[in-house]
């Protein structure tokens, strides 16, 4: 399994980007860290080119919609559905449905446990991936 952690939109913080990183890499998944302020279009392509299974955006700006929607529409404009994507963040719990029904996988607000955060994105591997 593959998985991109990115942090699109102008937030600065990714600390917390870092730490699930770590978590999914001492889980045995490989990960792919696409560094700061990346615009939605920069991780869409990052993610095909790598040929990864999953996307993980971590979202402290506010922006989670609009940003997940850009994510999301650019893989399918790009025939590439098939990459789950999941976001983390400062997410309000009345955004969670909001954004599963734009084609989040799984949404992880802050204080979401290292542990149920791994078994989700081993959840999300897209169908005929390897791990």
């Amino acid at each position: 399994m593959r998985v991109l952690i990115a942090k699109p939109g102008l937030d600065g913080h990714d600390r917390g980007a870092k730490v699930v990183a770590h978590a999914l890499r001492d889980a045995g998944i490989e990960v792919i860290y696409s560094g700061l302020k990346r615009t939605p279009e920069e991780i869409v392509q990052e993610a095909i080119q790598e040929d990864v299974d999953v996307v993980g955006l971590s979202i402290l700006s506010g922006a989670h919609m609009l940003l997940a929607r850009r994510v999301l529409d650019g893989l399918r404009a790009q025939d590439a559905a098939d990459i789950a994507v999941v976001v983390g963040g400062t997410i309000p719990p009345r955004d969670v449905e909001s954004l599963k029904r734009l084609g989040v996988q799984d949404v992880f607000p802050m204080g979401t446990p290292l542990p149920e955060i791994v078994k989700a994105f081993r959840r999300a591997e897209r169908p005929g991936g390897e791990g």
